[in-house]
């Protein structure tokens, strides 16, 4: 009985342990590349099923479109338009052009899978990221330029706003082909259902009428509970 429960206990273990290695970032590809197809056939990895190897062109490692400007009509006066690239598929790299209209921004937010390095075309960036709790909550930010580059670490929050008086462009690389964005914003005031006005009153020390007005700008009025 005894054995048994070592070697019950062992599995379990080793379970944990190959769970935790697959689970921290993208994990490393076991083939040249997996190119995503829709195709309901051959391997299965990171989601997508991939095209057969013998098919693969190097159309599938490439995407135009990114000189093209985006829309940048909208509340927040930008726009992300990410290249659509099937070759990206277990390689752990994106790519996306960000358009800003003067004033524009890219809210504060949070990529939880990957950091991102942002590198400035046109026009006159403020960024910044805020470190954890641990270093205290520091602000590192910076005014960019054409030419300059700025990273921002993996999960810390983030913003990108154009403080320049015409329209400005970036170019933003993350380590992951699915980095994941969480608008502050959104999440916080926008969740679905609402998270109760009384708790964000008091975390954000904002009267109540407050949390229920921002409610209703990051939320549709039909998914608000009290």
């Amino acid at each position: 009985m005894k054995d048994l429960f070592q070697c019950f206990l062992a599995k379990i273990i080793l379970l944990a342990l190959a769970s935790s290695f697959v689970s921290c970032y993208d994990p490393s590809p076991l083939q040249d590349y997996c190119v995503a197809t829709n195709e309901t056939k051959g391997a299965f990895v990171n989601g997508r099923f991939c095209k057969d190897p013998k098919l693969v062109t190097s159309n599938d490692f490439f995407a135009s479109g990114l000189n093209i400007p985006g829309n940048t009509s909208n509340r927040l006066g930008s726009f992300v338009n990410p290249a659509n690239i099937p070759g990206y598929n277990t390689l752990g790299v994106a790519i996306a052009r960000i358009d800003f209209a003067s004033g524009g921004q890219i809210p504060p937010h949070i990529h939880p899978r990957a950091s991102e390095v942002l590198l400035v075309i046109k026009g006159k960036l403020l960024v910044g990221f805020v470190s954890s709790n641990e270093y205290n909550y520091t602000l590192f930010s910076k005014i960019l330029y054409p030419g300059d580059v700025f990273v921002f670490p993996i999960g810390l929050v983030q913003y990108h706003a154009n403080i320049g008086k015409t329209n400005a462009i970036a170019i933003g690389a993350v380590g992951s082909q699915n980095p994941g964005f969480i608008s502050v914003g959104d999440a916080v005031f926008g969740s679905r259902p609402s998270i109760d006005p009384k708790i964000l009153a008091k975390a954000f020390a904002l009267d109540i009428n407050i949390v229920r007005y921002l409610r209703t700008v990051f939320s549709p009025q039909d998914d608000i509970v009290e």
